[in-house]
């Protein structure tokens, strides 16, 4: 079993176009980063951080592979992103206990600088928990409802992409940032039950405009991979494992 397992998965890695891969770890990887800023609105009730500024590739590109591989294609290159971002926040955190200076340290010349970067890339044990848990969940969240929508409307048009992708995206992304917010934020820096629930709302629309942006682009390399017959291995797999 865990041979076949492996063989499955090292097949759908070869067959998912590398690009979108390499986009979507990375993107998982920074937006963890950038989610350390949060962004300041002037009002008590209302909080952001700058990880929705990445987010929404991630669940751009988990819509993409889901057209065209399946949801439970989705959810393991999830699961591998979420690997990858497992393995950097390692090396981060090994990197945060290498003693030396970072290069903002010789613009101001103060030693809490050095303390206040390692501190952010090294990152604290909760958030990466947080984190992972939150993506985890919503990614087999997003294609869930992806694949169920794509189910109900099965056309290749892009009205029903964009349905299937903005529903599917606006849900998942505020399980993922209200489950963020729960387990750290609400927690840890004290926010009250109402900045979670804001914060998740404003994310996920933030995130999902932004996805309004670019899905056309997404919804044309899902044709283009249609019209190359990409993934064709794994999918002639997919079928013939369905119909036995």
């Amino acid at each position: 079993m865990l041979k076949k397992f492996i063989k499955d998965y090292q097949r759908l890695l070869r067959n998912v176009p590398s690009d979108v891969i390499a986009l979507f770890t990375l993107s998982v990887v920074l937006m963890n980063l950038l989610a350390n800023k949060e962004i300041d609105f002037g009002v008590s009730w209302l909080a952001l951080d700058c990880g929705f500024t990445l987010s929404w590739l991630s669940f751009l590109c988990m819509d993409m592979i889901t057209k065209r591989f399946g949801p439970k294609a989705s959810v393991k290159i999830s699961m591998f992103a979420i690997f990858v971002n497992l393995v950097s926040c390692l090396v981060f955190y090994g990197v945060s206990k290498i003693p030396g200076n970072w290069g903002e340290f010789y613009t101001y010349g103060l030693p809490e600088i050095n303390q206040s970067l390692d501190a952010t890339i090294g990152g604290t044990w909760y958030v990466l928990l947080g984190s992972t848990i939150a993506f985890a969940v919503s990614s087999v969240v997003n294609a869930g409802i992806n694949a169920l929508i794509g189910k109900l409307r099965a056309s290749d048009t892009f009205k029903d992409f964009a349905l299937r992708s903005y529903i599917s995206t606006l849900v998942a992304q505020f399980v993922d940032n209200m489950l963020f917010a729960l387990i750290v934020s609400h927690t840890f820096f004290g926010w009250s039950f109402l900045q979670c629930v804001t914060c998740s709302l404003t994310g996920c629309i933030l995130e999902l405009l932004c996805e309004i942006v670019f899905s056309p682009i997404g919804y044309k390399v899902c044709k283009r991979w249609q019209h190359d017959n990409v993934g064709a291995e794994y999918l002639n797999v997919e079928v013939n494992n369905d119909n036995k």
